[in-house]
């Protein structure tokens, strides 16, 4: 393995035509990482396509409704083991081997979803899917990393940061259009082509490292033991806790002893083992550090938008699939429309700068949203949303670019692995504390209003008396059906102001990361590049 050293005070060398180490990428690798590139979309997609038909999924499978939130969640539990354990795997088997069987295992799975006939079938194959899947998101971003030169990252980085974000904000509107026009079975058919495509050309275009297979003899399987029980824990924790008021749940406090337990074996094993699967080292760099804490805490965003903006529109407009993917769609527009600029201005802009300007524009959207009311439609919502996608543009690049462009190529899989991995944790424990402080505020903001809302009060008896009169002229019980749609909309009410509360708090998130990022390290101009 040899190295390129771009330093903007010398002349640069030129590259040997094989090497992809200078500033002319030849097609094929180009083709390649592209091939790559929308599988990892694939697996992104495949989270928020089928998350917003689970009510189409539950009717066609007759599940419960406990039993159909175990669709996402064995997903999200193999997938979040998976990503860290891929960097030890691609330097094992190669990324063309590790990706080609990903996409390959990925579509078979989509192909036996498509098939189920009962929950459990579909559980099943749901974790196969996201186990598998889980192989091809880090390896693209190790791959941008290793394979192009620094002058190339301006078009590489806003590809991968685009794909990374976009995939989720576009899930709610594809999953719409797939199930209200074909079926449910759709949502998991229409990976198969397209992974069959990438496939292939992963498996003929794809040559940027060699196996090392003597890692198999010191794989650490005490290490892999340990990860699954505290990662895997530690997401049904996030997943089930809001939902059974976690510790006074027995499930959930024995998943967290498992999760401690898990945590300290995989700890032991990571700093003892002659070959951990997973090396934590990469954290002594300051900026991939703090790469991830952003990483992190955008993945709280991402995700935590991505899940509020369906809850409201559906909870509380009634809207269905199709009508919430087509209102969210335009975040999407922003966040592609977006990625050329940012790629633009990551080559002349301090990456700091690029950062506070996106997490501004993203806590400016939360804060807009802090001032939501049951009435609010597309047009209100239109603004919050391009601020949205524009600040995860502008946020991302620079956080890829921070986290990863400064790593040796020796340590790129594996950090690739915990930079994704703090992405989707950010994302569960955004979703854990969102549904958790909705549900409390809910309930502390009805007691409120319903204190106000009471026998006594002149204004609350006139609209009841108004509402029973309309009812009982109608043939009803105007009394009781008064009180009931009264309690309706007082709860109605108590759940906007929830979510007003959870936009204020995502608002104050991002403001405190504009002032972390005097924390990061300027990228100095020398940077190491891997050139096979």
């Amino acid at each position: 393995m040899s190295s390129v050293t771009a330093d903007s005070k010398l002349p640069a060398r030129p590259a040997a035509p094989t090497s992809g180490g200078g500033d002319t990428i030849p097609m094929r690798r180009m083709l390649a990482f592209m091939a790559m590139v929308f599988g990892m979309f694939m697996a992104i997609l495949d989270i928020q396509i089928v998350s917003a038909s689970l009510a189409e999924i539950q009717a066609g499978l007759s599940a419960s409704t406990d039993e159909i939130a175990w669709v996402q969640t064995a997903y999200l539990i193999a997938e979040v083991v998976m990503i860290p354990l891929s960097g030890f795997l691609a330097r094992m088997m190669s990324t063309r081997i590790l990706f080609t069987l990903a996409a390959a295992g990925f579509t078979l799975s989509s192909a036996l979803c498509a098939t189920a006939t009962n929950i459990d079938q579909m559980i099943f194959y749901r974790a196969i899917q996201g186990f598998i899947g889980g192989g091809m998101i880090p390896s693209v971003f190790a791959a941008a990393f290793t394979i192009f030169p620094p002058s190339k990252r301006a078009v590489v980085s806003p590809m991968i940061g685009l794909v990374a974000t976009l995939a989720p904000t576009i899930g709610p509107t594809v999953g719409g259009y797939l199930s209200h026009a074909l079926s449910w079975h759709w949502l998991f058919l229409v990976n198969v082509p397209f992974g069959i495509l990438v496939t292939l050309a992963v498996w003929n275009l794809v040559d940027f490292d060699k196996p090392e297979w003597s890692l198999f003899s010191k794989f650490d399987w005490f290490g892999l033991l340990g990860m699954a029980a505290f990662l895997g824990s530690l997401e049904y924790v996030l997943e089930e806790g809001p939902l059974d008021d976690w510790f006074e749940s027995k499930t959930i406090v024995v998943m967290s002893v498992i999760l401690v337990v898990g945590a300290g074996l995989f700890l032991y094993r990571a700093f003892t083992a002659k070959e951990p699967i997973v090396d934590l080292t990469a954290f002594t760099n300051r900026n991939f550090a703090f790469g991830s804490l952003f990483s992190f805490i955008m993945g709280v965003g991402l995700y935590g938008l991505t899940y509020l903006y369906p809850v409201y529109l559906g909870r509380i407009r009634g809207y269905d699939s199709l009508m919430i993917g087509e209102t969210m769609f335009v975040s999407g527009l922003a966040m592609f429309f977006t990625a050329p600029l940012s790629g633009k201005l990551s080559s002349k802009l301090d990456p700091r700068v690029m950062m506070a300007m996106g997490f501004s524009a993203f806590g400016l959207g939360t804060w807009l949203m802090s001032g939501l009311t049951h009435d609010w439609d597309f047009y209100e919502l239109l603004i919050p949303q391009l601020l949205r996608g524009f600040g995860l543009m502008m946020a991302m690049v620079p956080i890829n670019n921070i986290a990863l462009g400064t790593l040796p190529p020796q340590k790129m899989k594996g950090a690739s692995g915990l930079y994704n991995l703090t992405r989707n944790l950010g994302g569960a424990v955004g979703l854990a504390i969102i549904n958790t402080m909705i549900n409390d505020r809910t309930v502390l903001h009805y007691d409120r209003l319903a204190e106000r809302v009471r026998w006594g009060s002149q204004i609350a008896e006139d609209r009841l008396n108004d509402m029973a009169s309309s009812f009982n002229a109608a043939g009803l019980d105007g009394a009781n059906v008064a009180l009931k749609q009264m309690s309706g909309l007082i709860h109605r009410e108590a759940s906007v102001m929830a979510f007003s509360d959870v936009f204020v708090m995502l608002t104050g998130l991002f403001v405190a990361l504009c002032f972390l990022t005097v924390m990061i390290r300027r990228p100095s101009a020398s940077v190491k590049v891997d050139a096979h």
